[in-house]
């Protein structure tokens, strides 16, 4: 149950992508990318479930920075290409430490050598959620990938809707940036 409860308010903050996220992405250099105009949404079969409120606001961020490289979305076939998403969360420690000591260095005092001094160390660990995101594009008639971007993120499951919102539109920016590629002529 707790284990649940914890993924959930984890889920609750992976729509919190934003702009320092790191991103990478790669294609098929023999694609003609001029000749894709529609695409459809497809979940692979091992994305992380979310809630629809989270997957209503990916598309909603996705769709409109697709709208501005000229893409167009359909709810069914045929399209020119399937992309292909599949979300994914994990967990690192981060363990912060802090010292609170003080003294006196070696020397001599009052006929005796030496130091003294006083310290304590602190430190106290915390979760920190990770949620990634992969976004495969494959050639819907060729049945082959032709582009895949993948974006990671540190998660704020405190977030409000509307930062959510904003952050995934950011998130879009950056991770479509390079859409369409630019090739070689």
């Amino acid at each position: 149950m707790t284990k649940l409860i914890g993924m959930s308010i984890a889920l609750a903050g992976f729509a919190a992508l934003a702009i320092a996220q790191d991103v990478k992405y790669n294609f098929d250099q023999n694609a003609d990318f001029s000749k894709y105009k529609t695409y459809r949404w497809e979940k692979h079969p091992k994305s992380l479930d979310v809630d629809d409120l989270t997957l209503g606001q990916l598309a909603k961020g996705f769709d409109a920075e697709l709208a501005k490289k000229g893409l167009v979305r359909k709810e069914s076939e045929p399209t020119d290409l399937v992309l292909v998403y599949q979300l994914a969360m994990s967990q690192e420690k981060e363990v912060t430490s802090w010292n609170t000591g003080y003294g006196y260095g070696p020397g001599f005092r009052g006929g005796w050598y030496g130091g003294m001094g006083s310290s304590m160390s602190t430190s106290t660990t915390n979760t920190i959620n990770i949620g990634g995101l992969v976004l495969d594009m494959y050639d819907a008639s060729a049945k082959q990938l032709v582009w895949r971007g993948m974006a990671s993120k540190t998660l704020d499951a405190k977030a409000k809707p509307d930062k959510k919102q904003k952050n995934i539109d950011k998130a879009a920016a950056k991770l479509l940036k390079n859409y369409p590629p630019k090739q070689k002529s």
